[in-house]
């Protein structure tokens, strides 16, 4: 029986159990290389409050743009943190926070591609 998907620490896409894991599957958090040597850092954890503290201003219908939490915390500067902050938003769809949409309707966050908008979970 294959164990359950799990999602990864840094960018909240879900991790597929592989054969080889079957010794260590417990202590796996990386989806990649990419995501362990990047971690979680100061920035990351930024975004992650400003998206909540973007979403609890609104109404609670209401949507936000990853971008909106980018340039709140990158400010003049704010492009290179747009994929930061769809990681981040992946992290707190995990933690059950929000939810990820895509015209209107809740998508898969490990497989969403395109512009998206987050919103406080229902």
């Amino acid at each position: 029986m294959t164990p359950a998907p799990k999602p990864c620490a840094g960018c909240g896409r879900e991790i597929q159990w592989r054969r080889r894991w079957a010794d260590d599957w417990e202590q796996v958090r990386w989806c990649s290389d990419a995501c362990r040597r990047r971690g979680v850092t100061q920035v990351d954890l930024d975004l992650e409050r400003a998206i909540g503290e973007l979403l609890a201003a609104r109404a609670g219908s209401a949507t936000i743009c990853p971008s909106e939490a980018a340039r709140r915390v990158g400010g003049e500067d704010w492009r290179p943190l747009m994929e930061p902050a769809r990681r981040a938003a992946r992290r707190l769809v995990v933690a059950g926070e929000i939810e990820i949409t895509q015209n209107g309707r809740v998508v898969d966050p490990s497989t969403a591609k395109g512009p998206i908008r987050l919103r406080r979970a229902r």
